[in-house]
């Protein structure tokens, strides 16, 4: 076998041969507290359910489900994310390019044949084999990285898909009660129309007339205030979707509202594993593992692999003729002898950064269980709370009606009508308040859940 061959063959040999030397720990999953179930579980029901079902079918309010694809669509942190996500895929082809060799060309020309320096035309081929693993490590750390970054992305995109939801819900609130102040209002007008007839032909005292005279005021007072909160719920809004400032368009109102999944209300906690932002920190926790194998990777010599073909000759006339042809063939091993522990604390320094990584997981999973379950709470004592009050407001229309009808023959006081009537109002208050948490409640149960939150 010719000297050329062996080389040839030595290469190949070379390049095999590092696929069982990776040095560095290999990834383990770690351990998180395992329930089979939430605390406050109601109905067992399929996760189906919940992987499956879209955004899109979650709301019944076509213009919602408008406002909340202008958002997917001009939304600037989610921009920022996808654009992020491709740094990454450009980071990940970088990192696999150190895997193989690097081929160069260069050529120089000098028309002075005494000076030392010849001409030459030629390639060059450089390759440091990942005998120890370092590239393949950091290649690793990379992708997962990458990963990672596509796992955040769902979680940007969930973030926008409930907070425009949850701003809907709450300006339709606000628009709601501007509805019952506005009614109010125009009841307690008419009354102050009516006692004020009555204290002028002295059939009444000035009590009442003073006492309507302030609740009128109370009703008109509020108003602006209301406003204020739609106008401020519209811009936020409006910066949800990447708009300037601008009236945002109604649908239906909270109470015609429905949020129309299944969303079961009790999964295996296990099952948290699938959400974004849990997968997310478990895939940082595992690019960090791997670059404790890159780091000790570098305390090991690297090996290093050259090879150059060309021409070279002292007279540029006779650059490229045969008896200029030349070529050549190296291998060459360097590493650390001594640098004071310095390579020891680099691996120390992955290891320690690997450890935070993985207690940020562990983390993020318990904080996930605990978002479920004070989720799977807000739904069910909203649901009660709401049927309670709709009683208490059904109760006090009633009394509302009979109160003026006693006050109207003469048996009570305006004062007892004052007490019933702001009763009522401060109770429809609460129930649209109510109507507003009951819808915002069931998606940040579904955001909890890991939902499907895709395009």
């Amino acid at each position: 076998m010719s000297k050329k061959y062996k080389i040839i063959v030595i290469v190949l040999v070379l390049s095999l041969f590092p696929a069982g030397c990776m040095v560095g720990p290999k990834y383990k999953k770690p351990e998180q507290l395992k329930s089979d179930s939430y605390k406050n579980e109601r109905n067992l029901d399929s996760l189906a359910s919940v992987t499956n079902l879209k955004w899109f079918d979650l709301f019944n309010d076509d213009v919602l489900k408008g406002l909340i694809q202008k958002g997917l669509e001009n939304n600037y942190d989610l921009k920022i994310a996808v654009s992020r996500i491709e740094q990454f895929r450009a980071e990940l082809g970088y990192s696999k390019a150190d895997l193989f060799p690097s081929f160069q060309y260069g050529a120089t020309i000098n028309s002075n044949k005494k000076y030392i320096t010849p001409s030459t035309a030629g390639a060059s081929m450089s390759w440091e084999l990942d005998f120890w693993g370092k590239f393949r490590h950091e290649n690793n750390a990379v992708k997962n990285e990458l990963l990672a970054t596509e796992e955040a992305r769902k979680v940007i995109l969930s973030d926008i898909v409930a907070n425009i939801a949850i701003a809907y819900f709450q300006m339709r609130n606000f628009d709601d009660q501007l509805e019952i102040t506005k009614h109010t209002l125009e009841t307690r007008e008419k009354y102050y129309q009516i006692i004020s007839e009555r204290f002028e032909k002295g059939y009444i005292s000035e009590v009442d007339k003073v006492q309507i005279e302030q609740q009128v005021a109370i009703a008109e007072a509020a108003i602006p205030n209301i406003e204020r909160q739609i106008t401020f719920q519209e811009n936020a809004i409006a910066l949800l979707t990447g708009q300037l400032p601008t009236e945002i368009p109604r649908g239906k109102s909270n109470t015609e509202l429905q949020i129309v999944s299944k969303i079961p209300l009790s999964i295996p906690s296990a099952l948290l594993e699938n959400r974004p932002d849990v997968k997310a920190a478990e895939l940082r926790y595992a690019a960090a593992n791997e670059r404790i194998g890159v780091a000790q990777a570098m305390r090991f010599p690297s090996i290093n692999l050259a090879a150059i073909a060309g021409f070279a000759s002292a007279d540029l006339s006779n650059l490229f003729l045969g008896s200029s042809y030349m070529q050549n063939a190296s291998g060459g091993i360097a590493g650390p002898i001594f640098a004071f522990g310095k390579n020891k604390r680099r691996v120390e320094i992955n290891r320690q950064q690997a450890e935070q990584f993985k207690f940020l997981y562990q983390q993020k999973y318990i904080d996930a269980v605990s978002e479920v379950e004070q989720s799977i709470q807000n739904v069910r004592t909203y649901q009660e709370e709401w049927k309670a009050r709709n009683r208490q407001v059904q109760a006090a229309l009633i009394n509302y009606k009979l109160s003026h009808e006693r006050y109207d023959s003469g048996y009570v006081s305006y004062l007892e009508v004052l007490d019933v009537e702001t009763n009522l109002f401060n109770a429809q208050l609460s129930l649209a308040q109510l109507s507003e948490r009951q819808l915002s409640s069931m998606v940040e149960l579904y955001k909890a859940l890991g939902g499907g939150w895709n395009l």
